[in-house]
């Protein structure tokens, strides 16, 4: 849930309050000096590689992974020699700094989210972790194709199931979650992005719905609805006009109020909670945003289609956001397109 007052600092003025706080802690002996100094050198830095004019409780997860990985192939200055990913002979972050940096970014959030700073904290959701050797990685997020269609199938089910008889006519979710799960699933927004949807970013061109999404740094994308996700959509809106509630924000909870990003993770939560325990695995929002990018990618979309829906300046960022699932390199091999339909099958053997 959101705290009652978020303060919406800038990263720089957080960072500042924050080394203020971690200094104070030298005085009264809860720090050592060097610790503090530690610290204080890791939030600066992060905030340089963030952006220090960035409203700090709008950082996601995905803003903090970008951060994360900028760092790691950061050089470092202190240490000589050459390194996979370093420039002009300089070495990278050791895999030691990388994970003391990402220890350090997590107290900082940990306090920002005691101090109100933020609704929720960013750490949660990232899915760059330390490796036992090699320094940061991205974790992988994505679901498989069966937990994904799990996890849709149950979302289907809500959408068409009847509540008569459960809840009172306003107290009703169920079309909200699963247009939740759905629009997660298959279109990949950030989180940030879904909770700031109102109903009138939606619209029809020749007969297609269409979401406009309003992106980082103000850029909008438009990005048609599969055909099934519209479905919901249009069901969850004429159930809100029959209720005549809720005014611009498409999400609302059944209060009424805009949805806030932490209640959106307690909505897949209570979707997953129905999904058959064979297909069943816990997955966040940005795990979700990772899920889309796969399955699409892995069904030869074109890297810049996928890259417009998920809203991304650049190719680049696709690469992390695309996870390996089970069995692709032999469905890739027994599709190969320089071999006949008759070829061996990837790992066969061929007759003796």
């Amino acid at each position: 849930m959101r705290p009652a007052d978020v303060r919406r600092l800038t990263v720089d003025e957080a960072v500042d309050r924050y080394i203020d706080m971690v200094r104070a802690k030298t005085v009264t002996g809860a720090l050592a000096p060097s610790t503090a100094e530690v610290y204080a050198r890791d939030v600066r830095t992060f905030a340089v590689l963030a952006g220090g004019d960035q409203v700090l409780d709008d950082l996601t997860g995905e803003d903090v992974d970008e951060v994360l990985l900028r760092f790691a192939s950061k050089p470092d200055g202190r240490r000589s020699g050459s390194a996979a990913g370093a420039g002009q002979g300089e070495a990278v972050q050791s895999g030691a700094s990388q994970s003391r940096f990402r220890r350090s970014v997590s107290a900082f959030f940990r306090h920002a989210t005691v101090a109100g700073w933020v609704q929720l904290d960013p750490m949660r959701a990232a899915t760059v972790v330390p490796r036992h050797r090699g320094g940061l990685r991205p974790e992988r997020r994505a679901l498989t194709r069966e937990q994904a269609e799990g996890l849709l199938g149950t979302a289907r089910e809500l959408a068409v199931g009847s509540p008569q008889g459960r809840k009172r006519a306003d107290q009703r979710t169920e079309l909200r979650d699963a247009l939740i799960v759905m629009l997660l699933a298959t279109v990949g927004p950030r989180v940030s992005e879904l909770v700031r949807a109102d109903i009138d970013h939606f619209f029809v061109n020749d007969g297609v719905r269409y979401w406009r999404i309003f992106g980082k740094g103000g850029a909008t994308r438009d990005v048609p609805l599969p055909r099934e996700v519209a479905e919901v959509l249009d069901a969850y809106l004429s159930e809100r006009r029959a209720r005549e509630t809720g005014g611009g924000a498409l999400l609302l909870s059944w209060r009424g109020r805009r949805l806030a990003r932490g209640d959106v993770q307690a909505v897949i939560d209570r979707v997953l909670a129905r999904v058959d325990p064979r297909h069943r695995r816990g997955v966040t929002p940005h795990g979700l945003r990772h899920t889309t990018a796969t399955h699409l990618l892995a069904a030869a979309t074109d890297m810049d289609a996928v890259r417009r829906v998920l809203g991304h300046s650049d190719l680049s960022t696709l690469g992390r956001y695309r996870d390996d699932l089970p069995g692709e390199l032999e469905a890739a091999m027994r599709a190969h397109p320089l071999l006949g339909a008759g070829s061996s099958e990837a790992g066969d053997v061929p007759p003796g």
